[in-house]
């Protein structure tokens, strides 16, 4: 277990234990849904997930911004109360957004935690992180920091940017040199996962009156994210499985996303008609989807080019494949539920 100060525990508020937490500072769940004084927390929880459904970052907003004791105490509380209205909505669609918004926050710390030459203990918190909750070993060389291609070969492979390939970085020794962004970006999607473990164990509390308002303007939220697209029954089983863990709020790999653009395009769906289906994603922008599916399709970019569906053998490699009898030795998801000559 990591030992938090104030400060630590105000970035990196999913490393808490919350019910001991409010317990160590006085509080029970049912003073904050039922005490006028502690409202402004259940409205800021609200405000942190609003902004996480929206792809925002959440930034804390005081009265009196200079005040850092308001601003610590509200940024752990509206995290914690984030938490019991998520439980009590049971919105997976929130938690996985949630999850992610709060992974991108905790990263922008990392990151100046990594570099703070002033303060020498914030940086030896933030290796810790690396250590203790991730197994990562991470060690200081001058600018940059080093981690052993083992670990870095575990967690690059979440991407697919040729920067990340190993053959295009400073490597010395069986170490990888990564900069202080790269270091916190490294492990960007373990820690979504991290937070989103955490809240999914949490004991989800009985309803209180308090709390009912903000639980149903979460549901009228989420509705934002419901997916209507009609999509053609003639689907084989890897794009249905693609499809499936977007309408769950689950995040689609980009090797999935590809995969599941080329083949509606392929099947002559237009982008209107394909961008709906992720707006689910907990990443989802409407306008950046758009531009990626009109890159596939050719209609953007300097080469237009139109990209055909990834073979059956890529899409293994990839783990995607989820094969069935009806597949009937396919060589490519185009060919599914076609009679092959």
């Amino acid at each position: 277990m990591i030992s938090l100060g104030q400060d630590e525990i105000a970035k990196y508020p999913f490393l808490a234990e919350a019910g001991q937490y409010l317990n160590d500072k006085g509080f029970t769940l049912e003073q904050f849904a039922t005490d006028p004084d502690l409202k402004i927390i259940v409205d800021k929880a609200y405000e942190r997930i609003e902004s996480a459904a929206e792809g925002k970052i959440y930034n804390l907003k005081t009265d009196n911004s200079s005040d850092k004791d308001i601003i610590l105490p509200l940024n752990v509380f509206s995290f914690l109360i984030a938490i019991v209205l998520l439980k009590l909505s049971g919105l997976n669609t929130l938690i996985n957004r949630f999850s992610l918004a709060e992974a991108r926050r905790a990263e922008k710390f990392l990151e100046r935690d990594l570099v703070s030459d002033s303060n020498k203990t914030s940086e030896e918190f933030a290796i810790k992180i690396f250590r203790d909750v991730f197994s990562i070993t991470i060690k200081k060389a001058g600018d940059y920091f080093v981690i052993p291609i083992s670990d870095y070969l575990q967690h690059a492979v979440n991407f697919h940017e040729l920067e990340w390939k190993l053959v295009n970085r400073h490597v010395e020794n069986g170490m990888v040199f990564l900069t202080p962004h790269e270091s916190a970006r490294l492990i960007r999607k373990e820690l979504g996962g991290y937070i989103g473990t955490k809240i999914r164990a949490a004991n989800t509390p009985p309803m209180s009156k308090g709390f009912e308002d903000k639980v149903h303007k979460l549901s009228n939220l989420a509705k934002k994210f419901v997916v209507d697209t009609v999509v053609s029954t003639e689907i084989p089983p890897c794009i249905e499985h693609a499809i499936e863990a977007l309408n769950k709020g689950e995040n689609l790999s980009h090797s999935g996303r590809f995969m599941l653009a080329t083949f509606l395009l392929g099947r002559g769906q237009t982008v209107d008609e394909i961008a709906p289906l992720f707006k689910n994603a907990p990443d989802y922008n409407e306008k950046i989807t758009r531009y990626q599916i009109k890159q596939v399709a050719g209609e953007t970019g300097g080469n237009r080019t139109k990209y055909a569906c990834p073979s059956c053998e890529k899409i293994k490699s990839n783990d995607l494949c989820f094969a069935t009898p009806d597949c009937d030795n396919i060589i490519n998801p185009m060919q599914f539920g076609k009679k092959r000559l």
